[in-house]
């Protein structure tokens, strides 16, 4: 995807939203586009976290100890628990349907919640939200 396309992409995305064009070009350098097919586990429950994902088209399915608790869309974002806290997935996701994402890894994110702080509030408020639901479903 050319940069002009990819920068596109990312100012869409409601995390990024408060970024500047610079800030923008910055996080262009730390993620890649990656496009996935109906069906493809991106996480697994249990397993080490290495990726942060954003959805940019496409949904994703949330599986928690074999039931699915919900579907993320565009602009939502997935995996930040893990590389947060370095402890196992706490869910398996997998693509519904042709999905497109962003994917950072886990040295760029944590650069990406050093360099940008609205962003990493973003996060940790998603984050502290998904425990508190993941409390009730239990």
């Amino acid at each position: 995807m050319a940069t002009d396309e990819k920068l596109e992409q990312l100012r869409r995305v409601p995390l990024f939203a408060a970024l500047s064009g610079r800030d923008l070009q910055e996080l262009g350098t730390l993620a890649d586009e990656v496009d996935v097919l109906d069906g493809r586990v991106l996480t697994r429950q249990g397993e080490t976290g290495a990726e942060f994902f954003v959805v940019l088209d496409g949904a994703v399915e949330v599986d928690i100890n074999g039931s699915v608790v919900s579907t993320l869309g565009k602009g939502d974002f997935l995996g930040e628990i893990a590389l947060v806290d370095g402890k196992p997935r706490t869910a398996t996701t997998r693509a519904v349907g042709p999905t497109r994402l962003m994917v950072i890894g886990h040295r760029q994110f944590h650069q990406l919640m050093d360099d940008f702080p609205t962003v990493k509030t973003c996060v940790l408020e998603a984050l502290a939200e998904r425990v508190r639901r993941n409390e009730t479903i239990q």
